[in-house]
């Protein structure tokens, strides 16, 4: 029987995403810290939920048999078991080849299936998932690992401030794409148990879990349809994916397909307006990089706000190659924006330090940008001393990269989460046991200016 090319890419997914056929509740209490987000309580008691382990599916050859089943739940009756156990049976995402096998013979059966219909495929197919219980479940999951990192946020407001306004939560992170953590990149003093999918993804879950952005945005994202696409839909989220054309992650055996900048964003906080897919261009050579632009209606104002994704090119030698990337996404977001006339946050990984001219084409853009992370400096002109710190084999590098830009006139910055100290990232720096990544999140909250016409 005929299928048209968004069922069998549909069914390619069902299949390659297996449920789990049991699933494990672990009762002892959680042994890592919990950090509480600003204006809540402690952080939520222990009571590991099935939603994680009960729908993603297991790596190639895992057995699902009956008497695996009942081995799996044995060994729920001890401690050091049952540990192991969630390790193993929880073990999303990694159906690695066989899920990017299927939509790559998939997408290229036909030219007109889109990577819209595939991200349309699994919409609103499962039900939703509940935010405090998968925190739950995953630090579960961590519980043999040392304590996150602890972090405050700082409020930006003045404190004559009568009435508080009505805040968002905007998240950037560059996560580390599997592959090149792996495979790649070469943190010499991170343990690769260290960086296995297996408890990895759940550090990256529990950080965007424990911030709980409106609007997040990623790079280097290599797990999006079987980790991040499925999971942030089921928690409220609206999913944007574009990969780059020709990711690094390929050159790597076992890769889990391509990397690339990902958007997400509570549809009960923001209605799509409209969406662009950017390849950069330098001059007039269209480059590696890409980006994702979203003009989104804030649900409770009515207000309209575009924000962007990125991720530059990386490594000394590449400044100009940069500046011109930039200055692209300049002018297709001065576009799309009709010349800021609809306020702008863009994100991303910039891999430029301040000193260089694609971060100065931002701060003296025509969009009258300004950076969210200045804020927190004693002046309010200096970025932070670092948002990636690690060690590779051609030594140590301490740069600030990432970045959360806004429109100042129609935006401004209440509150930003601060960064850990030296002592917090420890001597063998980025990523480790207890911090996913080799780049820090960044996360500000944001409420609209009552009169951004007298700013601009």
């Amino acid at each position: 029987m005929y299928q048209s090319p968004a069922s069998r890419l549909s069914s390619a997914l069902r299949d390659a995403l297996v449920p789990c056929a049991s699933s494990l509740r672990q009762q002892s209490p959680v042994r890592r810290r919990a950090i509480p987000t600003p204006g809540q309580g402690p952080l939520f008691g222990l009571s590991c939920c099935h939603s994680l382990a009960g729908w993603i599916g297991e790596a190639p050859g895992a057995g699902h048999n009956s008497s695996a089943a009942a081995a799996t739940a044995a060994s729920a009756t001890t401690g050091t078991a049952a540990r192991s156990a969630s390790r193993t049976v929880c073990s999303m995402g990694n159906s690695t080849s066989r899920l990017y096998s299927a939509l790559a013979k998939t997408l290229s059966s036909s030219a007109a299936v889109s990577q819209e219909l595939l991200e349309a495929s699994q919409h609103d197919q499962s039900e939703p998932l509940d935010p405090k219980e998968l925190l739950d479940e995953c630090q579960v999951a961590l519980q043999d690992r040392p304590a996150r990192l602890h972090r405050d946020f700082f409020s930006l407001r003045s404190e004559s401030s009568s009435q508080q306004p009505r805040t968002f939560r905007v998240m950037q992170w560059n996560i580390l794409a599997q592959a090149l953590g792996e495979g790649k990149d070469n943190f010499i003093m991170c343990p690769m148990e260290a960086l296995k999918w297996e408890e990895r993804k759940y550090l990256i879950l529990e950080e965007i879990l424990m911030y709980q952005p409106d609007v997040l945005c990623l790079q280097e994202v290599d797990h999006y349809f079987d980790t991040f696409q499925p999971i942030l839909s089921r928690l409220g989220y609206q999913c944007t994916f574009l990969a780059k054309p020709w990711s690094p992650c390929l050159d790597v055996e076992h890769n889990n397909g391509p990397d690339g900048c990902a958007l997400f964003f509570l549809q009960d906080r923001f209605q799509l307006v409209n969406s662009a897919k950017i390849r950069l261009s330098a001059r007039t050579l269209k480059t590696n990089q890409v980006a994702i632009a979203e003009t989104l209606q804030c649900c409770e104002t009515g207000r309209q706000l575009c924000f962007a994704v990125t991720h530059l090119k990386a490594r000394t030698g590449w400044e100009r190659f940069r500046l011109a990337q930039g200055s692209d996404l300049l002018d297709n977001l001065e576009s799309i924006t009709q010349g800021a006339t609809v306020p702008l946050i863009i994100c991303g990984d910039f891999n430029a330090d301040p000193t260089e001219e694609v971060y100065k084409r931002f701060a003296s853009s025509s969009l009258n940008l300004n950076s969210a992370y200045k804020l927190l400096s004693e002046d309010g002109e200096s970025e932070p001393p670092y948002t990636t710190w690690k060690i590779r084999t051609t030594g140590e590098s301490c740069h600030t990269l990432d970045y959360i830009w806004y429109s100042q006139h129609a935006l401004r910055v209440n509150a930003a989460l601060g960064l850990p100290t030296e002592e917090q990232i420890g001597p063998n720096r980025l990523p480790s046991f207890n911090y996913p990544s080799d780049h820090l999140s960044l996360v500000c909250d944001f409420s609209f200016n009552e009169d951004p016409a007298r700013l601009l």
